[in-house]
């Protein structure tokens, strides 16, 4: 599992609700700033559609044809304006980032909490407001970094003849960036690569903006649904939020875990159990209507955009059978790998082991039965038998 998820924002945006009730883990959630202080790690699971259906098999690994595959969430520490300058937990917060692929931005709808997350009468802060601050907030940090040495590197690059591309990689390996990275921005900025040292300041915190934009892909998670106005909504909606409520997706999860209803994360309904007194079945009937009208609580709908629209990437699933489409022991699709779209047999053949990697021949498509060369592109879906020397 190398796919991290971050959660950010600032403080009392509901991050640890929305990360509890991605993960079910017990995460401290109170109403002050900087409840989390150190990050919490979890397991979340993105929702994809499982082939046992389709294949008319039972495998065991899914929910009613719903297959989970778990990817790393990460809940940081709230940041506040200026945490790029050591203000709040700003240092810490960043320092989480690094091995994070994507991150969920959570906003507070309710405009509950002010820009650095102190409770403030809900309605009264305008959410619109808190949109920009995260995105700033890092591209100033990676501009901080690079700055501090920047007529060092320069002289780099013109004495020993380093590549530009190189050195700033290896500046900000700590947020993430690679070579590759950089080389697309500097081809898209068309700076003089050869002379750093005429770059301007202005020129640097672009070149680390679109670095961050790069590198640190965002998607806005508009929380507190359950409280916020639907005019808050309908604004946030249009600058691309997804309308989430951590707080319903908690209690659904809780209800499902304790057999007061069937609710598969990311279904825009759920079935009570017959057993239900009348104050349950009042609570759970306000639950219905938040779920109809925006499509779910939004939670699964993050994780799925995150893995699928942002990053990319693909589910894949490897067997020993490609005939059963089991493995050795006869379990029906045991596993399930997310990978790069783009991805080959081969690729998947070293995700598996590195042994079956370097002992590669060719892959099988369980499905049709057809042979599959090392460059061949694996789609989402797809059932692979990989066959090798090992």
């Amino acid at each position: 599992m190398s796919i991290s998820i971050a959660l950010a924002g600032k403080p009392n945006s509901g991050k640890s609700t929305f990360f509890k009730a991605a993960t079910l883990a017990n995460v401290e959630i109170a109403n002050y700033p900087f409840t989390t202080i150190d990050a919490n790690h979890g397991v979340a699971y993105v929702r994809t559609v499982c082939p046992c259906r389709e294949l008319k098999l039972d495998c065991g690994n899914c929910r009613e044809g719903a297959r989970f595959v778990p990817v790393e969430m990460i809940d940081v520490a709230g940041l506040v304006p200026d945490a790029h300058k050591g203000r709040g937990l700003g240092n810490e917060f960043l320092d989480n980032l690094r091995q994070a692929k994507a991150i969920i931005h959570v906003i507070d709808a309710s405009g509950g909490t002010d820009i650095e997350g102190n409770p403030v009468t809900v309605g009264s802060h305008d959410p619109l407001g808190d949109i920009e601050f995260l995105p700033h907030e890092i591209t100033m940090w990676m501009a901080g970094i690079l700055k501090r040495n920047w007529e060092r590197l320069s002289r780099k690059v013109n004495a020993e003849g380093l590549k530009i591309e190189e050195t700033i990689a290896s500046q900000l390996e700590g947020a993430g960036i690679t070579e590759a990275h950089v080389r697309t921005i500097l081809s898209r900025m068309r700076l003089p690569r050869d002379k750093p040292q005429v770059w301007t300041e202005e020129q640097i915190i672009e070149l680390s903006d679109m670095l961050r934009a790069e590198s640190k892909p965002f998607i806005i998670a508009a929380n507190k649904i359950d409280i916020a106005s639907q005019e808050n909504i309908e604004r946030l909606l249009k600058k691309g939020a997804i309308p989430v409520s951590g707080a319903t997706e908690v209690v659904l999860r809780l209800a499902d875990k304790s057999g007061a209803i069937k609710y598969i994360p990311g279904d825009a309904d759920f079935v009570e159990s017959p057993n239900l007194t009348s104050a349950q079945k009042e609570a759970l009937s306000k639950i219905r209507l938040l779920l109809k009208k925006n499509g779910g609580t939004g939670i699964q709908k993050c994780i799925n955009e995150t893995v699928f629209k942002l990053l990319e990437l693909i589910v894949v699933y490897p067997v020993e059978d490609e005939n059963r489409f089991t493995d050795k022991k006869g379990t029906i699709l045991p596993d399930a790998f997310i990978m790069k779209k783009g991805s080959t047999p081969k690729d998947l053949a070293f995700m598996i082991h590195t042994d079956i990697g370097k002992s590669f021949l060719h892959a099988v498509d369980a499905r049709t039965k057809m042979r599959l060369g090392e460059k061949h592109e694996l789609k989402n879906g797809d059932i692979v038998k990989i066959v090798s020397v090992k």
